[in-house]
């Protein structure tokens, strides 16, 4: 008998057995000593919740609006690198799923399917990430790609211009296209659904970069074709020429401090997503969690706040909401679902969460996903 899939690490362990060490690895751990990954699980798991009875909530509302969007719960799919890698043709599995459930999927620059291949393939908008690179010639040019592609919002990641060393890309010798070796060889035979998959993946290899920048085609590592490629100098007046090329919904995501969440309300900005890179860039910084409520007290009444940092469950959500975020962003959860079943554990992902969160909400006496507040942590 299958053992029913109940939650998502149950997700977590069938994406385990089934997507080659490398890639799996790269989804779910973090950078240096994994501190900061690790403490964005141990906050979210010290919040209490209060329970409270006897309130009327057979009726429960979870539809939200993010960025003027009408959603079914305040959840989008965020920005993964190589989701392409985790199961062929990634990306859109993962925005076919979104679009379903009636949330919106993030396209990241470092996708394996391309916007183009992503927009032919899905009828619903999807919101693209931009990174910077030090071609900023190309920067515009990805930006007119989204723009073409009638992407619904513009996400900037700000917090890898620098990538912290992640211990377990070196070690497994992570690359694009992944590097053939013995132990690797013998990983992927081990996977034959994976091996299925991507044999009739649309892409193998960055899409959005693939024979626009130089070195995407080599064998090094994903870290030092980063090192190479990535602008350090990337700062807050390069959202003037950002804007110049885009005039729609703008999201700044990778604020962690008070200070910067100003400078982005300053610069006009749509949305920022507080974030620390899941653990995967300053090791040693606040879990997201934690520092949510005061980028919330900041800035929460100029811009709306989205949170990303380790939901795996709708109480995960639910906490998140409390505190103050309009919504959150999933990229282990999508990606562990995507790992394990491809377009259908997209789908239970966010049904698991979704159902969660009901849940939560009708113990906590809550009818309304909008009018969750910090009334209902305990204290």
């Amino acid at each position: 008998m299958t053992t029913p899939i109940t939650c998502i690490r149950d997700l977590r362990e069938m994406a385990r057995r089934r997507v080659p060490r490398a890639f799996f690895e790269y989804a779910d751990r973090g950078a240096y000593d994994e501190w900061t990954l690790h403490e964005n699980r141990a906050a979210l798991d010290r919040i209490r919740l209060r329970q409270r009875v006897m309130i009327d909530v057979d009726q429960r509302q979870l539809n939200t609006r993010m960025l003027g969007q009408p959603v079914s719960m305040p959840l989008a799919i965020a920005p993964t690198g190589l989701t392409g890698l985790q199961h062929g043709a990634g990306e859109i599995l993962g925005a076919r799923a979104a679009a379903r459930a009636g949330i919106p999927f993030c396209l990241s620059t470092m996708s394996i399917c391309s916007i183009e291949q992503v927009r032919a393939a899905t009828d619903a908008p999807f919101w693209f990430q931009v990174y910077v690179m030090r071609d900023r010639g190309f920067a515009r040019d990805l930006i007119d790609r989204a723009r073409a592609a009638e992407c619904s919002a513009l996400m900037l990641t700000a917090d890898l211009t620098v990538q912290g060393q992640r211990h377990r890309e070196i070690k497994n010798g992570l690359s694009v296209p992944p590097r053939i070796t013995l132990r690797n060889l013998l990983d992927m035979a081990s996977k034959p659904r994976w091996a299925w998959s991507m044999l009739h993946a649309p892409s193998r290899s960055f899409g959005n970069l693939e024979g626009r920048i130089q070195g995407t085609d080599s064998l090094t590592t994903l870290a030092q074709w980063i090192a190479g490629q990535f602008d350090p100098t990337l700062n807050w007046n390069d959202l003037d020429w950002i804007r110049e090329r885009w005039p729609g919904k703008l999201i700044v995501k990778g604020i962690l401090d008070p200070e910067d969440a100003h400078l982005a309300a300053e610069h006009g900005v749509d949305a920022i997503v507080v974030s620390n890179h899941g653990g995967r860039q300053l090791d040693g910084a606040p879990a997201t969690i934690d520092a949510l409520r005061g980028i919330v007290d900041a800035v929460g009444d100029r811009l709306e706040v989205l949170f990303d940092g380790g939901i795996l469950s709708g109480q995960d959500l639910f906490k998140a909401l409390a505190t103050g975020a309009r919504a959150g962003l999933i990229g282990k959860a999508f990606l562990y679902g995507l790992g394990a079943l491809g377009e259908d554990g997209v789908t239970q992902a966010i049904e698991i969460i979704r159902r969660e969160l009901s849940v939560t909400m009708a113990l906590t006496g809550q009818r309304d996903v909008q009018q969750i507040t910090r009334e209902v942590l305990w204290h």
